[in-house]
């Protein structure tokens, strides 16, 4: 049975309710149970999972909504007892906290007039307007926000390029902003390579096996992963590459991307071929057979890594050979299927990249219900996709999801390779491989019971300087049984060797390339240099985790208490911001 409880006027942001929802799930005799605000959005999210009830049509988006599934009606009351603890907890915590708090944008400007940027992490449908006062206010805006109409991220992209300014985003989920982790991101060493990417975890895997290999980050630029399409047209990938050319502590560019529009790409790559220093691209999918002059071609990860790395240091770029050590295991007959279970959606899409390019699939690359690869029973699984996380935590934060997955395919007799990744950071679990090791050890032993063995494999994208501990990280998933990897690239060779299959790497030899694209001529702005250049000084709209990674790194931030205005009615917002800019302007012409 359902029963609904509103708290109103109790507005909490979407990690604080995920991470509560996770704690009230282990109350016994609880079947399900949802916490969110009561958004329309969110309200959809409950009908979807059959939690929508006639209670929750009164709450506003103000009101926290809880909806459980019990069959006790008694166990309310510790229900009850459990959130208000739990949120007197999270009020103790900020509390303690020494950042300064504002609920209103000119409150936070006047905290600190200095401020260069704002970190946008609210609901997608309220992202766009704040992030055009953050531009108003002359600030860059790095929206983690999902779900912003991609017709409102070309207006913010064209409005902050006509004013000088950077949008990073929406759906950004890392950056590093002079040694500034954004959103999450890994803590990775400075050095002279700057990064932009149209892609969050492609950005991670890069910079932490830049850091490994004795190299270091100056910023890693996230664009969002629509920046590239034919619709947005590369806006901010373009003015970020102009940007770091002129950064003086930038000597080599990286340019990350999932599969962009050919007209776009071309667009990029004719900048690239002007810019006065050297570059490595990836454009995952693709696979390169030639580089150019002071401008490389990688096909993996690792291997725009290890080209990086090398420039940076002055050395000659050598062909990026992976050896693959291939463990001792058998398999019956019938095993002779990959299993690859993500956080991450680029580490994911190179997995599924790798895996067809050695079976010379033809067909089985989709992008549909999380599925990034689904063929002749290989899968793999981005557990990032909006479908695995509506109304719940991401899967760098709880392996609920994944690890029902990794059950699912060991129960089946033809699973031979369960891939899967570990990702550290800011913002990630602090122990995702303790969380892991449990079901990865019961169900090789459980596959050791039936006669068969499986190689779980699986890599652990941070650095020795995040705030979870790397090589404890890998040691436990090593103690659970899974063949751990320095890279996803070697992890999904190893697991492809292992059932018969093997990548062939191009030889590429440097060739003079034509450009049928007019490079376009891109002048950085000096609010874009100067971001580049110092620590930020951030506005923080939305997840106060995020305020805490600027401060601990040596940033500076003002949180932005944010909550719905008008009730949480857009269209209303949208009148109300027009009449605060009408005024502003108004005012400035007085």
């Amino acid at each position: 049975m359902l029963h609904t409880i509103i708290k109103e006027n109790a507005y909490q942001d979407s990690v604080v309710l995920m991470l509560l929802t996770n704690k009230i799930s282990t109350i016994a005799g609880v079947n399900r149970v949802s916490i969110m605000m009561g958004t329309p959005a969110n309200k959809d999210i409950f009908g979807s999972s059959g939690l929508r009830t006639e209670e929750l049509e009164k709450a506003s988006a103000n009101d926290m909504a809880i909806v459980v599934d019990t069959d006790d009606a008694s166990i309310l009351d510790e229900i009850l007892t459990e959130v208000d603890a739990f949120l007197a907890s999270q009020a103790t915590k900020e509390s303690s906290n020494e950042t300064e708090t504002a609920r209103t944008w000119d409150k936070a400007m006047k905290l600190d007039s200095d401020a260069n940027m704002a970190l946008i992490s609210i609901p997608g449908t309220y992202a766009a307007s704040e992030a055009d006062r953050a531009l108003d206010e002359g600030l860059h805006a790095f929206i983690f926000s999902d779900n912003v109409p991609i017709e409102e991220e070309l207006r913010l992209k064209q409005k902050a390029h006509e004013k000088g300014l950077l949008v990073m985003g929406p759906d950004c989920g890392t950056g590093i902003v002079n040694g500034v982790p954004m959103a999450f991101t890994n803590v990775v060493k400075p050095g002279n390579i700057g990064i932009v990417g149209a892609s969050g975890t492609g950005i991670q895997e890069v910079s932490t096996i830049i850091d490994r290999l004795g190299g270091g980050v100056t910023n890693a630029i996230g664009t969002g992963g629509r920046d590239l399409s034919e619709t947005v047209g590369g806006i901010t990938m373009l003015d970020a590459i102009a940007a770091l050319d002129k950064q003086a502590d930038t000597d080599v560019i990286v340019v990350i991307s999932k599969p962009p529009a050919k007209a776009i790409r071309d667009k990029v790559l004719a900048l690239l071929r002007t810019i006065s220093k050297p570059a490595v691209t990836i454009f995952l999918g693709e696979k390169p057979t030639y580089h150019e002059e002071n401008l490389y071609h990688a096909y993996t990860l690792e291997e725009t890594a290890r080209i990086a790395v090398q420039l940076a240091k002055g050395q000659e770029v050598t062909a990026t050979q992976t050896t693959i050590d291939v463990p001792n295991i058998s398999f019956t007959p019938e095993q002779k299927h990959l299993k690859g279970y993500y956080s991450g959606g680029t580490l994911a899409s190179e997995a599924a990249m790798l895996i067809a390019d050695a079976l010379a699939l033809k067909e089985g690359l989709i992008k549909q219900d999380g599925y990034i690869l689904k063929t002749e029973g290989h899968e793999v699984i981005d557990l990032g996709d909006d479908i695995y996380t509506q109304g719940k935590p991401h899967p760098m934060i709880d392996p609920e999801k994944r690890i029902a997955f990794i059950r699912d395919a060991a129960n089946d007799p033809e699973t031979a390779v369960i891939l899967l990744d570990v990702v550290l950071g800011y913002g990630s679990h602090e122990d995702m491989a303790g969380q892991l090791a449990p079901a990865i050890k019961e169900v090789i032993a459980k596959a050791k019971e039936a006669g068969r063995e499986i190689a779980v494999i699986g890599t652990v994208c941070g650095t020795l300087q995040d705030p979870q501990d790397y090589n404890e990280q890998r040691q436990t998933l090593e103690a659970a049984g899974v063949i751990v990897k320095d890279s996803n690239n070697e992890a999904v060779r190893t697991g492809l060797e292992l059932v018969g299959h093997k990548v062939q790497d191009n030889d590429k030899n440097i060739q003079k390339v034509g450009s049928e694209t007019t490079a376009p001529v891109l002048n950085a702005s000096d609010a874009m240099l100067d971001l580049l250049a110092k620590q930020p000084r951030v506005i923080n709209v939305g997840l106060k985790s995020f305020a805490e990674a600027i401060t601990e790194t040596g940033g500076r931030v003002v949180q932005f208490d944010w909550r719905p205005v008008a009730g949480g009615d857009a269209k209303l917002q949208k009148v109300l911001q027009f009449l605060n800019s009408y005024r502003a302007e108004t005012a400035d012409v007085k």
